[in-house]
């Protein structure tokens, strides 16, 4: 695969068994060109830091794919709505974001936020689940009206993550190849 892609964790970050753990690794095997980017201070994350080590790796690394899991989805919404992504990337997929409306108190300065007008991408997936604690079908449903996107439901999915079962994910893997083809 040709096309270089960044995988974006949440809070707490996305460690092994995590599927991004598991994509990152499948990708590098077949010689794919990938950075798992590890954000600092990941069960007490700062926003101004998270943005600024995304707009470093996304100037540095310059990805055709970027996929985002949970807190990262505010964070890539977050640097939108301040017009810091200046070149739009291939594909964009948005894997379980929280609500706009999150009150984890770890989390305060990343809430609450507006919906981006612009989410510097060509093609986008929003892709949720029916039963996320973080996102009710609702919330997914308003969000993916407002950014005007297609979205992939997943049944009973909880929070796409390892603790819902999400290490190995060959559907993920096999669209992004799709998308990198």
């Amino acid at each position: 695969m040709a096309q270089k892609v960044l995988l974006l964790h949440g809070w707490g970050g996305s460690d092994f068994p995590h599927w991004q753990s598991w994509l990152a690794g499948e990708l590098a095997r077949d010689y794919g060109c990938v950075n798992f980017l590890r954000f600092s201070d990941v069960e007490r994350p700062k926003l101004d830091v998270w943005l600024r080590e995304l707009t470093n790796a996304l100037r540095n690394f310059q990805p055709d794919i970027v996929i985002c899991h949970s807190l990262a989805n505010t964070l890539w919404f977050h640097a939108n709505n301040k017009g810091l992504l200046t070149q739009e990337v291939k594909n964009l997929y948005l894997v379980a974001p929280p609500s706009l409306k999150c009150n984890v108190t770890e989390l305060s300065e990343f809430f609450p936020l507006h919906t981006p007008q612009n989410l510097s991408a060509k093609k986008i997936l929003l892709v949720t689940s029916t039963n996320d604690p973080y996102l009710t079908q609702e919330e997914a449903k308003t969000l993916q009206q407002e950014l005007d996107v297609p979205m992939n439901i997943i049944q009973n999915g909880g929070h796409l993550n390892a603790e819902s079962g999400y290490g190995e994910w060959p559907w993920i893997l096999q669209e992004i190849k799709r998308a990198g083809a």
